[in-house]
């Protein structure tokens, strides 16, 4: 049986047209799934009754299920998919004003870079998605979309290191900008790395105008070895050296992820430290304040505290802005959920 959402359009149509049918039947099956959200065959008015019976028993769609969907006050929705071998991976829909709808998926089962204040890594990295594992978060969590509502940005900031997994990343990521699919414009897509040198490099070559976001979190090696764990093979340098790389090759300006937390990395030598390595260079900082996980002894930074770490990069020239929490009334920091329902299982 042929996996529908691992096939590019033309894969899709050589399909059709090896069995007899007309190429515009493939283009009418993805339109449905990506533009009118159908969930299955049978909702395909368009198409005569023999032949939704005949792709249903030929063609396979969903091959993730909705195992938990929680709900947020802010708007935020974050589900937990169960994958077709048992592993579970999560995703989340942000609603941020009137018409930005903004989805987080993930790229891999579990991770293996060892941020040691993330519960994604916390049991190492089981596999990578594939194409249409990717794929389907996006259709799964566009299904939550009221008739008047799409999706509008893309953040692959969730479970698993995504240039560990970039090729599979780059065709879902195709698709979600292709006309016949979700019609996301690679400037409203950002792909977040905890800083692989050879990754960033290659992204830099692809031909894309996507948004890189740095996980950096630490304004030396010191900290940063003891934060995040594949640091010790790679050094704060080489990431920044990549990053200007890429952004003159793209001309696209790069973020920089700080999460802060209490007396981690909230100190005020840690801003001037931080201010030291970007004056001048055409950056932006993000400073995420904790979203605790349990279990883990890391804490959320009062709001004071990180706004004066905030205030002295300003002052120093260095962009900065102050991320506004959402989705903390439902675990919505990477890979909270799937850990939650593991230990009560």
């Amino acid at each position: 049986m042929l996996f529908l959402f691992e096939q590019t359009s033309a894969a899709l149509e050589s399909w059709f047209v090896e069995r007899g049918l007309p190429r515009y039947r493939a283009r009418q099956v993805r339109h449905q799934f990506f533009w009118k959200r159908a969930r299955s065959f049978g909702e395909m008015t368009d198409l005569p009754v023999a032949l939704r019976e005949e792709l249903s028993e030929q063609l396979k769609t969903w091959t993730t299920q909705v195992v938990t969907h929680q709900k947020s006050s802010d708007g935020t929705e974050k589900l937990l998919l169960g994958l077709a071998d048992g592993q579970r991976v999560e995703c989340v829909l942000l609603r941020s004003d009137k018409k930005r709808r903004t989805i987080c998926i993930s790229t891999q089962v579990g991770c293996a870079m060892g941020c040691v204040f993330c519960a994604s890594g916390m049991d190492g990295l089981v596999r990578n998605l594939t194409t249409g594992e990717i794929i389907e978060q996006m259709l799964q969590l566009q299904l939550l979309l009221d008739v008047d509502e799409r999706l509008s940005h893309i953040v692959v900031m969730g479970m698993g290191e995504p240039l560990s997994n970039l090729d599979r990343l780059l065709s879902a990521l195709a698709v979600a900008g292709a006309e016949d699919g979700l019609r996301i414009g690679d400037r409203r897509v950002t792909i977040s790395t905890v800083g692989m040198p050879v990754g960033i490099r290659r992204l830099a070559t692809v031909d894309r105008q996507y948004h890189l976001a740095v996980s950096l979190h630490a304004p030396n090696d010191q900290l940063r070895d003891e934060l995040v764990a594949a640091n010790r093979k790679i050094g704060i340098g080489p990431i920044l050296e990549a990053a200007r790389e890429y952004f003159d090759k793209t001309g696209r300006r790069v973020t920089f992820e700080y999460v802060v937390m209490s007396e981690v990395n909230d100190r005020s030598d840690h801003a001037m430290q931080l201010a030291a390595l970007f004056r001048g260079q055409p950056v932006l900082i993000n400073l995420i304040p904790y979203n605790p996980v349990h279990g883990l002894p890391f804490r959320t930074p009062s709001a004071e505290v990180t706004h004066h770490f905030a205030d002295i990069l300003t002052r120093a020239g260095v962009n900065v802005i102050v991320r506004h929490l959402k989705g903390d009334q439902i675990n919505a920091a990477c890979g909270q959920l799937r850990r939650s329902q593991a230990s009560s299982s």
